[in-house]
């Protein structure tokens, strides 16, 4: 089976499933990982720019792809010719889904279990007493942080924060005002890279707030990614 993949988390599950580059014939300027095996997956564009030809020329059995990363109109041409799974990942749940759905279409149901439980077992760590109100943020100018409808928000509530935006769907705009209720600010690290010195200028107007820089992979990535970060989750809120 050749398949394509059209979003970063799933090309990094793809090869955890154990796939090779012959079979993962294609993929986007975003998918990074893993590291020594991307560079020889031929790019086919970016997640919402996609090169339409350059995927028929490959001629895929299979691409896959995310409701929220690729744009309908090209998913949509994309069906006219080949079998396309457009993925939605809201919470762990529909990864738990979609982890054991990969797995029966690559017959690879151990794997697929494996992953689930690690999974599962990372997240049964965190006993949680007392939620940290906390909100996130993805974007600056102007700042955008995250609502309940969102992979990100589950992962928040699973490891103890009480997202304030929680009432908000998608990925509302918010000003400094909407903020000064929360204890924590977590800064991710994507799709806007903050840095430290964004840190620093919120610190100036809230200098009563936490602010967090975080990995963005190991909130959004979903796939494969939770069940490797355990380490990160368990230093993150020893640090806190």
């Amino acid at each position: 089976m050749k398949i394509i993949s059209l979003v970063p988390s799933i090309t990094e599950t793809l090869f955890d499933f154990g796939l090779n580059p012959d079979q993962i014939v294609g993929r986007t300027k975003f998918c990074i990982h893993p590291e020594e095996k991307i560079k020889s997956v031929e790019m086919i564009g970016g997640t919402k720019n996609l090169n339409i030809e350059k995927i028929k020329a490959l001629k895929p059995d299979l691409i896959i792809g995310n409701k929220e990363e690729n744009t309908k109109e090209q998913v949509e041409i994309l069906m006219k010719e080949f079998k396309v799974w457009i993925t939605d990942i809201q919470n762990l749940e529909d990864n738990r889904n979609f982890i054991s759905e990969l797995g029966y279409i690559l017959q690879q149901q151990p794997v697929a279990e494996k992953i689930n439980s690690e999974t599962e077992e990372i997240f049964s760590e965190f006993e949680i007493e007392n939620r940290r109100k906390a909100a996130y943020l993805i974007w600056k100018n102007p700042y955008m942080t995250v609502g309940s409808d969102t992979f990100i928000h589950d992962i928040m509530q699973k490891l103890g924060f009480e997202n304030i935006f929680r009432n908000q769907l998608r990925y509302p705009a918010i000003t400094h005002d909407d903020l000064r209720n929360t204890e924590y600010i977590l800064l991710s690290s994507e799709p806007f890279p903050f840095r430290e010195k964004h840190a620093e200028e919120l610190k100036k107007i809230l200098p009563e707030t936490k602010i967090i820089l975080v990995d963005g992979e190991a909130f959004s990535w979903f796939g494969s990614r939770p069940s490797k970060s355990g380490a990160y989750y368990r230093s993150l809120l020893e640090s806190l």
